[in-house]
């Protein structure tokens, strides 16, 4: 149909108005005849090859988004046996959100955060206003890949149908008319049309709706009702009365910060006055799960969330991070670990269930304590110990006949001291060597010093003689299983007293 020129009423407006139905029933057959259904096809629904106007401001539009709902004169089934079956209230509401953004750039997922419904849901709901004409593309959204997504914008429409049933005159070419006054018989209906958009539409609040979740939520938005908002009255440019409205006019537009939060408060979060935010569940969990992977070696390199979701028990028992190291300790730790967070989960298995009181957990701290302080003394004793015993910068031979000697030299001073030997007899350097039974209880007593954590009498043997020596006298793995507990000293990772 097309746009009426300046001063002009088309011959079917007048009786139009009459066989306009009531809000939210379908029409009859008569006002079918009259005006077609309403459908805009997808090659249309651009701004550049659009019939209607683009309405001033979001209240002149959400006139005609009424005047749509109400008419009857669009049917989604007609055209798709999928989605919404009518243009009811979860489609007003729906409009009514896009009415509060300027430039109307809505994402999909604010539409979804905003109503309750599936994306799915929205993206019907889009459709159906571009279908009736009352949305028109800007420009389309973009998907590109390594880009952010930018969402569609969409221009506020008033549909030519919408102009000749209420009579309304429009002056100017294209998109860009502008109305300039309205029959008498489209004036009730206006007024009608004023009431409905000065309302805002909003979802019931169900009780509840705390434990329905979103399957609630999309219910309740499908139930949606009108319910009245403060504000006073808006007149029209021709004089009507205080009830009327009109899409023309000087309405002056809120700012734009206010359109977007849907409100008059400021979108920017007040600072609270209580300090630093108090942890959820979920927070308490993150918090020790990292402050795990930065005290413990073995967890070094974990996945932060893995190591929350495998802590989530002790977590949320209130443990601390000094408590889950107590506990790790007298479970017993390996020095190998191939996956960390598979062996925290086994070690972290019983530990709500042993430690299940505070006090509990105090006195494992304590013990924990306790046993790292006998640790780091049972260290200096050795260094000291072995400081004390090869103080100098003396440095064994490398050679072995040379060691060999200075064995004997050795050996002829103790038995001195002894008073044993004198130091003035003949001791020949291969006497100095043992005898395979002397070989045999030199390995059995360092096995049994090994087993009891014992390392010295191997270590003295590798100082003094040097690796090699130490191997043929002790055997190499005695001298390899001697260095790796050594070494295993000096880890925190190392528990004494326990396998």
């Amino acid at each position: 149909m097309r746009p009426l020129s300046g001063g002009q009423v088309s011959a079917v407006a007048a009786p139009a108005v009459v066989l306009i139905p009531a809000p939210r029933p379908s029409a009859d057959g008569d006002a079918v005849g009259v005006l077609p259904a309403l459908y805009v096809p997808a090659a249309d629904q651009w701004l550049s090859a659009a019939t209607g106007r683009i309405a001033p401001e979001g209240y002149s539009w959400m006139q005609a988004v009424h005047w749509v709902a109400g008419s009857g004169l669009y049917r989604p089934r007609r055209y798709r046996s999928h989605g919404p079956r009518s243009f009811g209230p979860t489609t007003v509401f729906v409009a009514q959100l896009l009415a509060e953004l300027s430039p109307c750039r809505p994402g999909i997922g604010y539409l979804v955060r905003r109503t309750g419904l599936s994306e799915r849901a929205v993206q019907n709901h889009l459709q159906m206003l571009r279908e009736t004409g009352l949305l028109a593309y800007v420009s389309k959204g973009t998907r590109v890949s390594g880009e952010p997504p930018q969402a569609s914008e969409f221009a506020w429409m008033v549909p030519v149908e919408f102009d000749d049933a209420l009579g309304i005159r429009t002056a100017g070419e294209g998109t860009e008319r502008r109305m300039t006054g309205i029959a008498q018989a489209g004036r009730e209906r206006m007024a009608c049309l004023a009431k409905l958009a000065a309302r805002k539409v909003r979802r019931r609040r169900s009780k509840t709706s705390s434990r329905t979740g979103v399957k609630g939520a999309r219910k309740a938005a499908s139930e949606a009702s009108a319910t009245a908002i403060s504000g006073g009255s808006r007149c029209t440019p021709m004089g009507g009365g205080a009830d009327g409205s009109s899409t023309a006019g000087t309405t002056s537009l809120p700012p734009e910060i206010k359109l977007a939060s849907g409100g008059s408060k400021s979108p920017v979060p007040k600072k609270s006055k209580g300090g630093r935010q108090k942890l959820n569940t979920v927070g308490r969990r993150f918090q020790l799960a990292r402050e795990l992977t930065q005290e413990l070696d073995w967890l070094r390199g974990c996945s932060v969330p893995r190591i929350a979701w495998v802590a989530r028990s002790v977590a949320d028992a209130g443990w601390t991070v000094t408590e889950v190291k107590a506990w790790l300790h007298f479970r017993g730790e390996a020095a190998r670990v191939r996956r960390g967070s598979g062996l925290l989960s086994v070690l972290l298995s019983s530990a709500v269930t042993v430690l299940d009181t505070p006090e509990k957990r105090a006195a494992a701290v304590e013990q924990w304590r306790g046993a790292q302080e006998a640790a780091r003394r049972h260290r200096i004793q050795q260094v000291r110990a072995r400081t004390e015993r090869y103080e100098g910068d003396w440095e064994a031979p490398a050679s072995c006949a040379v060691q060999r000697e200075v064995e004997a030299a050795f050996a002829q001073v103790r038995d001195a001291a002894n008073g044993g030997r004198h130091q003035d007899q003949d001791v020949d350097a291969e006497s100095s060597v043992p005898t395979e039974t002397e070989m045999a209880q030199l390995c059995q007593e360092a096995e049994q010093r090994l087993a009891i954590g014992d390392t010295s009498l191997i270590t003295v043997a590798i100082d003094a003689m040097g690796r090699e020596a130490a191997e043929r006298v002790y055997g190499e793995r005695l001298v390899r299983r001697a260095l790796q507990l050594e070494g295993s000293f000096r880890s925190s990772l190392m528990t004494i007293g326990h396998r």
